[in-house]
């Protein structure tokens, strides 16, 4: 009886498979993380045939546990962290090099480069600025320090793609006929793919001189046949429909039911990721956004969005763990940050991999400052979230020049939405509420969304706008004052991190 619907949902610290029923609950699940590898400064790595195995994993495991089968499954959906690049041979399936992820900078001089040969260009086809951020760099780089990698490209023995790609083709048989595709949100994020025809750009090809034969085919966010079915030797052991893939912060906007022009939503995550429904119209920013495919579903037109990327957000508070060591975990940086009321005087801007939006600059790095003999790891803990949340008002900021609509509530969703004093403080640094979901997980929802939505399993998203509940909701304490002045030292402290790193 094939009654609910799967979610693969490859992030960027974690892979995980979350079964959901019709009302959109979450009935089943599994969660492993990857390693990071970090062989330079600057340089942010993952091994592709790790994550394929993590995600193998944790299908069986959820399923297994939980005492499902495959033939429960009307459909699956994925999802996965954008940007982050894997090219691999065709014939054995084997990656080239690790995946390059999206926080990844070695690409900086090319960036450089590109933005002052043909930066206008790249930013009306593409809505992207020529970043280290984006896939189409991180292509180039491989293919011109891997020895024998363009040739093999050229002869169409190399493939390229983001996770989506990479997944879906391991998922439908690798070697065995794999499907290579990749849907208009992921390619969107590539800087090689036109905003207005939705597919690869010739001029933008040869600009980066990356051959087409390389590259995936693109299609629709969701639909009932482009995505094939399972192979019946892989981790489901039979062939279920996959009917979606979409970008992860796309599939938070679907899990978010923001399906009206005009609706937005932030997700935090690794970093943070804000964006607005525009419509079917691209809207170009003026004030350092993106402009991006929201989604598209079947054979409607896409729908478009403004996005505001931050690079560094709760990978900050994973920083403090990881490499201060003074929390033991995401849940401890609330319990810390807690025992002091403000920050002391100290800003952290964690510009580990530059500056995305609206800033786009990455000769940034990361900084504390204000720093005295009073200041504690408490202020520290609590200059993280604040990081977090003034980041987000300067995206809002930019968002709000860019479609003159002011914000007059936060939906909210990712991981650190758990931490209900950032969600306090954010409210305060907005002067707006914070709303957080009852599933706050929306990735995954998204995915299952898009996928049940191209086979009908929901009728259309006016159903699934009945599913959205909200968990908690966030009042702003602060005073104008307050905020002004917090916002002021924020602002000082962003500019003491510009000029650090030179191409």
């Amino acid at each position: 009886m094939t009654d609910l619907i799967g979610a693969l949902d490859q992030g960027t610290t974690s892979t995980r498979f979350l079964v959901f029923d019709h009302t959109g609950t979450v009935i089943a699940g599994h969660q492993l993380e990857h390693q990071q590898i970090l062989p330079r400064p600057g340089w942010v790595e993952h091994n592709p045939v790790e994550i394929w195995e993590r995600s193998c994993a944790v299908i069986q495991t959820a399923l297994g546990r939980h005492g499902l089968r495959a033939g429960d499954l009307a459909a699956i959906g994925l999802t996965n962290q954008r940007e982050t690049t894997v090219i691999w041979d065709r014939h054995t399936g084997r990656p080239h090099h690790n995946a390059i992820v999206w926080q990844d900078t070695r690409t900086d001089r090319i960036a450089a480069e590109l933005d002052a040969t043909a930066g206008p260009l790249i930013r009306h086809r593409t809505g992207l600025p020529p970043a280290t951020y984006f896939s189409g760099g991180k292509i180039r780089w491989l293919l011109d320090n891997r020895p024998g990698l363009r040739a093999a490209a050229e002869r169409g023995d190399a493939l390229v793609g983001t996770i989506d790609t990479w997944l879906l083709w391991n998922l439908t048989g690798g070697t065995r006929g794999g499907i290579h595709r990749t849907d208009v949100t992921n390619a969107a994020r590539t800087m090689l793919m036109d905003l207005d025809t939705l597919d690869w750009d010739d001029e933008l090809l040869t600009l980066f001189d990356i051959p087409r034969t390389m590259l995936p085919a693109i299609t629709a966010s969701a639909h009932p046949t482009h995505y094939g079915h399972t192979h019946p030797d892989g981790p489901f052991a039979a062939a279920v429909p996959i009917t979606a893939a979409v970008g992860d912060q796309q599939a938070a906007m679907i899990g978010q039911v923001c399906f009206d022009p005009g609706q937005a939503k932030n997700t935090y995550g690794t970093g943070n990721f804000l964006l607005l429904n525009t419509g079917t119209t691209p809207v170009r920013s003026n004030n350092g956004l993106l402009t991006t495919v929201c989604y598209q579903l079947g054979d409607q037109p896409a729908v478009y969005a403004l996005e505001g990327s931050i690079a560094v957000t709760g990978s900050a508070v994973q920083w403090l763990r990881d490499q201060l060591g003074i929390i033991s975990g995401a849940a401890h940086s609330e319990t810390l940050a807690a025992e002091v009321d403000d920050n002391g005087g100290v800003y952290f801007v964690p510009a580990f991999s530059g500056l995305f939006a609206p800033h786009w600059r990455s000769d940034a790095r990361g900084a504390i400052v204000g720093l005295t003999r009073y200041a504690t790891n408490a202020h520290i803990a609590r200059a993280t979230l604040e990081a977090i949340c003034y980041q987000t008002r300067d995206v809002i900021d930019a968002m709000t020049s860019d479609s003159g609509v002011d914000l007059r509530v936060l939906r909210v969703d990712g991981g650190v939405t758990a931490n209900n004093l950032c969600m306090q403080i954010q409210a305060d640094i907005l002067g707006v509420p914070v709303s957080r979901p009852v599933i706050t997980e929306t990735t995954a929802l998204g995915a299952a969304y898009a996928a049940g939505l191209a086979i009908g399993y929901w009728r259309d998203t006016g159903e699934l706008r009945r599913h959205w509940r909200e968990d908690t909701r966030w009042q702003p304490t602060w005073t104008e004052q307050q905020r002004a002045h917090g916002y002021t030292g924020w602002t000082k402290a962003l500019g003491r991190t510009l000029d650090w790193a030179t191409p």
